[in-house]
C-alpha cells in the first residue's frame, strides 16, 4: 500500500481522498470473511437500523478486531498502518479500532451528517479513517463529504438512529471548546462543495477524523454495501474529556492528556 506525495498533499488540503485500487484481492477476501463473521456473531455495541419493517438494515458494529483474526491479521500485516501514518505525515500510526458498516439491498436510512472525532475521547491533528468497501458502491450510494470541512469548528456527535444531538452528561468540556449543531441545512442547499467517488473492491477512501460527511441509503435490490472502516491516531493526539458518553465507550487504561497509545489501542507503525 503506497501513496504519492500528491496524494498526501491533497489529503491534507482536502480532507479526504480516493485511493484506487490500494487493497489486494486477498485482503479484500479476508476484510469479507470477516465482515460475514461479524454479521453472524454481532457484539453488543452493534447496530441495526430500519425505517420501515420490510426494508433493508443499516448495521454497524465496532471493536471486534481482537475475536475476528481476518480483521487482525489485516491492521497488523497488510501496510494500513503505514499508510495511515503516511498520509497523516506522522512517524507512527497507533490503531484506534475497526468499524463495520452493511446497508442490506433496499436501505432507505442514510448515514447523517456528522465528523467522527467529536464522538472520540481523542483531541489532536492527525486522526484518519479508511474506508474500505468490499462490494461495488455506486456514486449514489456512496459517502459524502464536505471539502475542506476538517479545518472547521467542532460539532456535536449526533446519533445514527434519531439523528439528534448526543445529550451532555457533563460540564467538563476540554479547553472550554465550543462545539456547534452540524449545518445540515447549509449542507443540503448546496452552500458547499461535496466530495464523493464511486468505489470498487480494492479502493479505498481516506478522510480526516474531522471531516464532515455522511451517505445515502442503498438503492439497490441486490446488492449489499458493505465496508469495514479502521481508525488510527498519529503524532499529537492525546486522550481528552468530552461532555458526553463517548463513542466506542474504551478509554484503556489512559487518563486524560496522555498520549493515545495502549494495550487496546496499539502501535501498528513506527515508534513513540
Amino acid at each position: 500500500m503506497q501513496v504519492t506525495t500528491e496524494d498526501v498533499e491533497r489529503f491534507q488540503e482536502d480532507g479526504a481522498i480516493l485511493l484506487e485500487d490500494v487493497v489486494s484481492d486477498l485482503w479484500i477476501e479476508k476484510i469479507r470473511a470477516g465482515i460475514q463473521k461479524n454479521l453472524d456473531d454481532p457484539s453488543k455495541y452493534s447496530e441495526r437500523l430500519v425505517l420501515q419493517e420490510g426494508q433493508g438494515a443499516y448495521f454497524n458494529d465496532y471493536c471486534n478486531w481482537q475475536k475476528i483474526p481476518e480483521f487482525r491479521e489485516f491492521v497488523f500485516e497488510s501496510g494500513v498502518g503505514k499508510l495511515a501514518a503516511d498520509l497523516m505525515k506522522s512517524s507512527y500510526s497507533v490503531f484506534y479500532h475497526e468499524h463495520v458498516l452493511n446497508k442490506e439491498p433496499g436501505t432507505t436510512k442514510s448515514t447523517p451528517w456528522h465528523h467522527d472525532q467529536s464522538y472520540y475521547p481523542i483531541d489532536g491533528w492527525n486522526m484518519i479513517s479508511i474506508w474500505i468497501p468490499v462490494d461495488p458502491v455506486p456514486l449514489h450510494s456512496t459517502l459524502k463529504f464536505v471539502k475542506g470541512s476538517h479545518k472547521w469548528d467542532w460539532f456535536y456527535p449526533r446519533k445514527f438512529a434519531s439523528e439528534t444531538n448526543y445529550p451532555l452528561e457533563t460540564m467538563n468540556n476540554n479547553f472550554n471548546r465550543v462545539y456547534r449543531d452540524v449545518p445540515v441545512q447549509e449542507i443540503d442547499s448546496g452552500k458547499y462543495e461535496i466530495l464523493s467517488w464511486g468505489c470498487q473492491p480494492g479502493d479505498a477512501v481516506a478522510f480526516h477524523g474531522k471531516m464532515l460527511h455522511g451517505a445515502p441509503g442503498n438503492s439497490s435490490e441486490t446488492d449489499h454495501r458493505r465496508v469495514l472502516s479502521v481508525r488510527w491516531t498519529g503524532e499529537g493526539t492525546v486522550l481528552a474529556s468530552r461532555p458526553w458518553k463517548v463513542s466506542p465507550p474504551f478509554l484503556g487504561s489512559l487518563k486524560p492528556g496522555d498520549v493515545f497509545h495502549d494495550d487496546i489501542f496499539p502501535l501498528v507503525y513506527g515508534n513513540i
